[in-house]
């Protein structure tokens, strides 16, 4: 009986030898395609029929698959049970649409938890202190003499940090930030028992806006939460706030929050992701008062290592046991 099919898209870095010992449970293959459209022809070809699994190595794979829409999904060979996402954002898979055609997806929860937070952490106290108009200096030669000089930052102690969305990468940052002498308030969709909080406190969403002095986004990106920031919700904040994102792009309006930086609304903002990757709002870029990181939030050797071990090892329970370990929210009812 011929062996079941794993499909690997994109590269590996760090954890090849894992994909490899799966060589005893499915035949492992991968994609020729160099571009979308031919890896579509491929499926439709019947290259990857009997394939099984799919591990998606992204961001590598999106030359390859760019997003899993209807049209890529219902190409997908009709083996096809299972998509294992190296992400823990997976905004660029239709889960619906998934479902519809009875694949299941998994992501990578919790391994990406501590690096994401250590990213907003640091942004934090970038935005917070002025670094990026220090770094701006030196790079310029304008370190000393310069009229007007750049103003002066801000300590964190005592500052309220308003987390939206205290999930994993939330709670971590909450002890992170506490370390640093900040207040902690957040708004989730559902108030989280006293023992996840561990002394946050709730509030609601225009709370939230109003009482923070530092506000980190920390929400997956959704229909419901595309541009959750945006005009209405800046005007709600209190003058002077500062504004990390290490999420999703898609949550904050760009538009809108050049606008507030211009109008001094918002002092300073820290930033990790964009709504139109790689491109970044020329606003932004020319502000002194934004520090722009290139998306790197898991770049670390650890956590990518982390995460690909993960994927592999959905990869794994759906062979072995036809289930994932790791099964995406909107798909929790099907286990």
């Amino acid at each position: 009986m011929a062996k079941p099919k794993a499909l690997l898209l994109g590269k590996l870095d760090h954890a090849q030898n894992s994909w490899n010992a799966l060589s005893g449970l499915a035949e492992l293959v991968t994609s020729n395609a160099r571009s979308r459209d031919e890896f579509i022809k491929e499926c439709i070809g019947g290259m990857h029929d009997g394939v099984v699994a799919i591990c998606d190595r992204a961001p590598s794979s999106l030359a390859t698959t760019g997003r899993y829409d209807e049209q890529l999904i219902e190409a997908l060979p009709k083996s096809l049970k299972f998509i294992c996402h190296n992400g823990a954002g997976y905004d660029n898979i239709d889960v619906s649409v998934c479902t519809a055609r009875g694949i299941l997806v998994s992501n990578c929860p919790k391994v990406v938890d501590e690096a994401t937070a250590d990213t907003a952490m640091f942004l934090i106290l970038a935005a917070l202190r002025g670094f990026n108009n220090g770094i701006m200096a030196i790079r310029t030669g304008t370190w000393k003499g310069a009229v007007p000089p750049p103003p002066l930052g801000h300590d964190p102690q005592g500052k309220t940090l308003g987390i939206l969305g205290l999930g994993g990468i939330g709670q971590n940052l909450k002890v992170k930030a506490e370390v640093f002498g900040m207040n902690v308030i957040y708004h989730n969709r559902t108030k989280l028992s006293d023992e996840m909080a561990a002394g946050a406190e709730f509030v609601g969403f225009d709370e939230l806006l109003a009482r923070s002095d530092v506000l980190s986004l920390n929400i997956p990106l959704n229909s419901s939460t595309r541009n959750m920031i945006s005009t209405q919700e800046f005007r709600k904040m209190k003058p002077g706030i500062v504004i990390v994102n290490t999420a999703r792009g898609g949550v904050m309006d760009e538009d809108a929050l050049v606008e507030a930086l211009n109008s001094e609304r918002v002092c300073s903002v820290g930033l990790d992701v964009y709504q139109q990757e790689p491109a970044i709002h020329p606003g932004l870029i020319s502000n002194p008062h934004v520090c722009l990181l290139p998306h790197m939030g898991t770049s670390t050797v650890e956590t990518k290592t982390k995460m690909e071990d993960w994927t592999i090892g959905n990869v794994r329970a759906a062979l072995e046991t036809g289930k994932l370990n790791s099964v995406v929210p909107e798909q929790a009812h099907l286990l």
